[in-house]
């Protein structure tokens, strides 16, 4: 709805009135009151700070006095507030931010930012789909919206609180569910890539609240216990700033698979401005590197690189390629081309389309050549699938596909904050899988038809490999899920 339409109604007008008064009468209190809303506070940011790394410019609606944004770090920092008694206890606080008094639902605010915060704010507007509205002259492509706001189950205990004085008194709220706020952010135009819950106690009590909040809330059924949900969205698919055609990286580690090149020099498609091939060879047993060399003489045509591994393992040879790479999008194709090359473009379009920030390839979808994938690693895809969705927050049905897709802006700002995990990763799919996730990218699954292998034999190790990635489980729940 347009701003000038809402203030020609006068219940609009009677509610922000009331909500304004309140809000300076709250301002004030707070110069000489402290409730029990400390630990909320402090997990809050604890929270934010883990979804939102430093430096970003972000916004804040509904900010308060300015802590959750300060405890951020932006590298521009700008919050929104319609009382001018928190404003003025935020801006004596945190003076290197800027704060700007208006409404939520007419913003007038010059961005763009790389994340917007709605913190505790929508069960308090009149117009919650207005209020989003205002969002999208803010954002561009890449801009993530990040909403929590209380659970209904805690409607009783809140109000309980606020009539002991041991919360800060509030108005009557909306109570929105989950699926409620998704809806109202597609209506505004935004897409919901995730919602999870969190703080089930909201006190700071020694070994309870750390137990409670970081492990018991990601399970179920006690997540549905939890004070406050979020969700993070984008703005719907559009057209990122991009070359109009891009370059593609075609990425191809091989080791041991001198049979499989002249194929991929064959079947591999020209997309977009063209394709650059990178072979990384990974210390062969056979006479896979001497084979690339002569397919690059036989293929002028072609662009083509060829380097010889640095380290070991796949995940060395994905960053040794990328780091090379000249195109605008990167891709891995597994050199025993059991994903077929001709299904590459696929991907491209997908991922000029907007449809999500790191496509992945699914094998589990259609049914597999006879021998493409053995039994027990089956069964172990499909476990490992179920896990990493789980710590991942987002669907992503099949971990160990080799073939993946991104921007190569992203995958920069992926290896820039890759000290968070560490070099954690033999395979390369967790590294670019967690780091995509962390910084709250779209992961879109993919099918494709699984093929079996024509040359050569798989250097996945089952039992090995299967133990390493329990291992990684077991990392990646200590730095993603229980912060």
């Amino acid at each position: 709805m347009d701003p000038h339409e809402l203030s020609l109604d006068p219940a609009y007008e009677r509610y922000q009135s009331e909500r304004r008064t309140h809000w300076e009468q709250v301002a004030e209190r707070l110069k000489t009151w402290k409730g029990w809303g400390g630990a909320y506070q402090r997990r809050l940011a604890k929270i934010y700070r883990y979804l939102i790394p430093e430096g970003q410019r972000v916004l804040e609606i509904g900010c308060g006095a300015g802590h959750l944004l300060a405890a951020l770090k932006p590298a521009y920092g700008v919050g929104v507030d319609f009382s001018a008694g928190m404003l003025e206890r935020a801006r004596s606080a945190h003076p290197q931010l800027h704060f700007v008094q208006a409404d939520a639902h007419e913003l007038d605010v010059q961005g763009p930012f790389d994340v917007i915060v709605l913190s505790d704010l929508v069960n308090d507007l009149w117009d919650v789909q207005t209020a989003f509205d205002r969002l999208k002259p803010l954002c561009t492509p890449a801009t993530r919206i990040l909403v929590n706001y209380y659970s209904r189950l805690w409607e009783l205990p809140l109000r309980a609180a606020r009539a002991l004085g041991l919360a800060a008194p509030n108005l009557y709220q909306n109570w929105l569910t989950p699926s409620d706020v998704e809806n109202l952010l597609a209506l505004a135009n935004f897409e919901p890539i995730r919602t999870w819950e969190e703080v089930i106690l909201p006190l700071d009590i020694p070994l309870l609240a750390p137990f409670f909040n970081r492990f018991l809330v990601r399970l179920w059924p006690f997540n549905h216990l939890a004070l406050t949900h979020f969700t993070l969205a984008r703005p719907a698919p559009v057209r990122r700033d991009v070359p109009e055609k891009p370059v593609v990286s075609v990425l191809v580690p091989a080791r041991n698979e001198a049979g499989n090149v002249p194929a991929i020099f064959a079947r591999v498609p020209e997309m977009g401005a063209g394709t650059e091939l990178i072979f990384v060879e990974g210390n062969s047993t056979d006479n896979t590197y001497e084979a690339i060399q002569q397919a690059i003489a036989a293929n002028p045509q072609r662009r083509s690189v060829l380097l010889r591994q640095p380290g070991v393992g796949k995940g060395d040879a994905v960053r040794a390629g990328f780091d090379v790479a000249q195109g605008d999008i990167l891709m891995i194709l597994d050199a025993d081309l059991t994903v077929p090359p001709e299904d590459l473009p696929r991907f491209y379009e997908a991922l000029v389309a907007g449809k999500g920030d790191f496509i992945n390839g699914v094998r589990l979808v259609y049914p597999m050549e006879k021998d493409a994938m053995r039994f027990f690693n089956f069964l172990g895809n499909k476990f490992f699938s179920m896990v990493f969705s789980w710590l991942l927050g987002q669907p992503v049905k099949d971990t160990l596909c080799g073939t993946k897709v991104l921007w190569k802006q992203d995958y920069r700002t992926i290896a820039a904050n890759r000290s968070y995990f560490g070099d954690f990763d033999p395979f390369g799919d967790f590294d670019l899988l967690f780091g995509a996730a962390r910084l709250n990218f779209k992961i879109m699954d993919l099918p494709i038809r699984y093929r079996e292998r024509t040359y050569g034999t798989t250097n996945i190790q089952r039992w090995k490999h299967g133990w390493l990635l329990l291992r990684m489980v077991s990392f990646a729940s200590r730095r993603m899920k229980f912060i």
